[in-house]
């Protein structure tokens, strides 16, 4: 395994770009630059299309944890490619605890969890209360992507609200949240602002995303500026 590991960093070595590396290193705080290789995301979602039809990749999916912010990339990109949904919320279960960033917490959803709503949700609660910075942002994104259109339920938001953290990167993901059911679900949470049912901070994060989305309306807009803190 470790000549492998060490293999599979030389060929992404191959890919990298410096410039990109200094840029994207800034918008990466916590991450140390010398963890960062540097390789633009469409290059590196080429390779993982080409890589998961090796061998290797499965045993990659095991070799955790892994150092570079690009192999955490890679390893997300490999769990939205499987097909079969117990395979991969196993994958996404085992991944989690590993992951130290938002940019490899907010990939899509496997294709395989839009499939398989009512399965997925129990496991989505279990992330929302785990504590852990990342598992319970990307609980959280679950919940954006995958459950405010047709599947909808009212107590969806409630779950998210009842989140207690300081977390930066909590705060900012349940605010996207309700930025983004506000658009979607607008009579169904709006009262969540109304009635300042969430924090200051992430109260004031939720109005600055919505009026910052062409989602929202002119109108609601204003309304949403009135409520402001």
């Amino acid at each position: 395994m470790a000549y492998e590991r060490e293999q599979l960093r030389a060929d992404l070595r191959e890919l990298q770009d410096l410039k990109y590396r200094d840029f994207h290193s800034n918008l990466m705080p916590g991450i140390d630059k010398e963890d960062i290789i540097g390789i633009r995301m469409p290059v590196l979602r080429k390779f993982a299309g080409n890589f998961a039809k090796t061998e290797d990749a499965k045993a990659f999916l095991k070799d955790i944890p892994h150092r570079y912010y690009e192999e955490n990339n890679l390893h997300m990109m490999l769990i939205g490619k499987i097909r079969e949904f117990d395979r991969c919320l196993q994958e996404t279960i085992d991944f989690l605890p590993f992951v130290n960033n938002w940019a490899t917490c907010d990939f899509p959803a496997p294709k395989c969890f839009a499939k398989n709503k009512e399965k997925l949700l129990p496991y989505i609660e279990k992330w929302l209360d785990s504590g852990k910075t990342y598992t319970i942002r990307y609980g959280i994104g679950m919940l954006m992507r995958l459950y405010l259109d047709e599947d909808f339920d009212s107590r969806y938001p409630e779950m998210v609200a009842k989140i207690q953290s300081e977390e930066y990167y909590v705060e900012m993901m349940i605010a996207w949240y309700f930025a983004t059911a506000l658009a979607k679900q607008w009579d169904d949470v709006i009262g969540y602002l109304e009635q300042e049912k969430l924090s200051d901070s992430v109260h004031r994060k939720t109005i600055q995303k919505a009026v910052e989305s062409y989602r929202i309306t002119d109108e609601q807009k204003i309304y949403l500026r009135s409520l402001r803190k």
